[in-house]
């Protein structure tokens, strides 16, 4: 029987563990990480945050919060090709470079001990912050106010020219959204860099935490097929055709199932 994965008891606890949590998928991938550890480095970093915050009301400091960071070292990661690294939050916290997701996680739960209204915004290709109410994002990696205008000109360069801006790219995002797009990020970054065994922990994490789906599906069948395991990877296509509203998509899959079939592969494991 498989135990129940740590960073879920973090997600169902009242209020919600979102840091630890991260830090728990962060040991799913470093059997030497020790979360607790984490946690004190991270009271030790509030100090010296705070100590740097202006004086203002609290409503007012989420700009300076994140300012401050960067006066600490904590900037985004721009190294290429990217590396996991930049997604698990124990070596952004060594490092101080991550992807803006990571380094938002970072922000929320300092903003969280120090009583400083942050939220996460799940915005297309970059997780940007909010003040709640106010009239612009944040950066998350530096502050930098964002009005519509510069929204929009962000969404054309992650998603297009032609992709509007719409209410759902400016909604917040609770905690167990950020998981899956960490979660997600983590599958992209292990499997970009050879490491399919590894992408195969964050795939399945995915659908634990995800509304069940053909991609996700697919994308853990590749996996499988990458790891040689034939029957893990039929029971991914044959949900992946279930779940799939594509008929040229169902095809494929279809396709691949007989493949699998004709070529025997199910009776040699």
């Amino acid at each position: 029987m498989t135990s129940r994965p740590t960073w879920l008891t973090c997600l169902e606890h009242s209020p919600e563990q979102l840091f630890e949590a991260a830090l728990w998928i962060a040991a799913e991938h470093d059997i030497l990480l020790k979360p607790g550890l984490l946690v004190d480095e991270l009271a030790n970093l509030r100090q010296q945050v705070l100590v740097g915050l202006p004086c203002l009301p609290a409503g007012e400091l989420a700009q300076p919060l994140i300012r401050r960071l960067g006066d600490l070292g904590f900037h985004e990661d721009d190294e290429m090709p990217l590396r996991p690294q930049a997604a698990l939050l124990h070596r952004v916290m060594q490092r101080r470079r991550g992807q803006p997701l990571s380094l938002a996680l970072i922000a929320l739960e300092l903003a969280r001990q120090l009583n400083i209204p942050l939220e996460a915004v799940n915005f297309p290709g970059r997780l940007l912050l909010r003040s709640p109410g106010a009239d612009h994002l944040l950066d998350s990696c530096t502050g930098r106010r964002l009005y519509p205008r510069d929204c929009r000109e962000l969404l054309a360069r992650v998603a297009g020219p032609d992709t509007p801006l719409q209410a759902s790219h400016m909604q917040a995002c609770n905690a167990r959204a950020l998981l899956l797009r960490l979660s997600r990020n983590l599958c992209q970054l292990h499997t970009s860099n050879d490491d399919p065994l590894a992408a195969l922990k964050d795939a399945e994490r995915i659908l634990l935490l995800a509304p069940p789906n053909a991609a996700d599906h697919l994308t853990r069948a590749a996996l499988y097929h990458e790891l040689d395991c034939p029957q893990a990877e039929r029971f991914d296509l044959e949900h992946a055709l279930m779940l799939s509203d594509d008929p040229r998509e169902r095809v494929r899959i279809a396709q691949h199932l007989a493949k699998l079939e004709k070529a025997g592969t199910l009776s040699l494991h």
